[in-house]
């Protein structure tokens, strides 16, 4: 490796915000930029004229360098035509209830095409692309270069970190099973991917070319300690942020993280159909129990419903709690306070 993280992506600190589907804020992203950091904003179910509109706020609210992330389409994903909604809605049908909406119809499309998603966001030309669920094709790559774009990819396993390299990405985010969300597995399922970050990130440094940012269980200045000593380049964090007023989290939501010490987390596939690292809730405990959960994205378009009436209700029993497993860690409710003791931890 000849580059610094920093020289990669333009930045002054190697402290990069986790990129929040559907909890992401155009005040934290830009925050965090401006603290000399890459600030993320997850673009999760994005159609492409919300992507140039995030974009351009982002552009509005920071001139410094900042990240959107993507997810990548999976094979075998499932289609609204393939789904039986009946037994899901009948599981559902109390959750539906107690939030006060309607069960839901299924859509034409569950989610928006990815290509037009990815066409809007290098028309766009954010500084940086990061991707989830894959390896970005050999066409991306060279048409996000071609603009300037840099691209960040993110492994689970050795096995998708040499994958991404040999791609030719230009930062790998290596995300132990610790972290916050789903788990972004693509090789392998994700039950057979849950490697911790102390043993993920070393290996990961050994096996590709490229900066490796460490994630998952990075709360405070030791945890980042921690990962330059395993070789990281850069940090990714994100439940610590999540905590902050910044972010776009409801305020049940941050109780429930300044709680999550006593609570701890869970992996599920309760709320989406994919697994994911969350506070274990009533509408996760009631499902899980129903036995009855339907594949990605067909779950999570189902649970949509009624997990979007209680955020707006202020309900944290009905809604994706989602948090890694240092959320005890999570104390500070200022983003700028977090940045800072993050960055005491960084080397020399």
């Amino acid at each position: 490796m000849t580059e610094t993280l920093q020289q990669v992506i333009g930045i002054t600190t190697p402290i990069v915000l986790g990129p929040f589907g559907g909890l992401s804020s155009i005040e934290l992203t830009a925050a965090v930029s401006e603290a000399g950091g890459l600030g993320s904003y997850g673009l999760y179910g994005y159609e492409p004229d919300r992507i140039h509109d995030t974009i351009g706020q982002l552009r509005a609210a920071t001139d410094r360098p900042f990240a959107v992330n993507l997810w990548l389409p999976m094979p075998g994903e499932i289609t609204p035509a393939e789904v039986d909604p009946a037994p899901h809605l009948a599981a559902l049908a109390p959750l539906y209830a107690e939030a006060g909406v309607a069960p839901p119809s299924l859509p034409e499309r569950f989610l928006p095409d990815s290509d037009d998603q990815i066409a809007a966001v290098l028309d766009a030309a954010p500084a940086v692309l990061s991707v989830v669920y894959g390896v970005p094709t050999a066409a991306l790559l060279e048409a996000a270069h071609a603009r300037g774009i840099r691209v960040v990819g993110t492994a689970t396993t050795v096995a998708e970190a040499q994958a991404l390299d040999e791609a030719g990405v230009d930062a790998i985010v290596a995300t132990g099973s610790e972290a916050a969300g789903h788990r972004v597995s693509f090789l392998r399922p994700a039950e057979r991917s849950l490697v911790g970050t102390f043993a993920l990130v070393p290996q990961v440094v050994d096996a590709v070319r490229v900066p490796v940012i460490a994630a998952g269980g990075i709360a405070d200045r030791r945890g980042v300690a921690a990962a330059f000593a395993l070789g990281a380049s850069g940090v990714q964090v994100g439940t610590a942020f999540l905590r902050t007023r910044q972010s776009a989290a409801t305020e049940a939501h941050r109780q429930a993280i300044a709680a999550a010490g006593d609570t701890g987390t869970v992996l599920t596939r309760a709320m989406s159909g994919r697994l994911a690292r969350g506070i274990p809730n009533r509408a996760m405990r009631a499902i899980e129990a129903s036995g009855v959960i339907a594949p990605f994205p067909a779950q999570n378009w189902l649970t949509g419903a009624f997990r979007a009436a209680a955020g707006a209700a202020g309900n944290g029993d009905l809604v994706s709690l989602w948090a890694g497993q240092a959320a005890g860690l999570a104390t500070r409710e200022d983003a700028g306070e977090v940045f800072a003791e993050l960055a005491a931890g960084l080397p020399g």
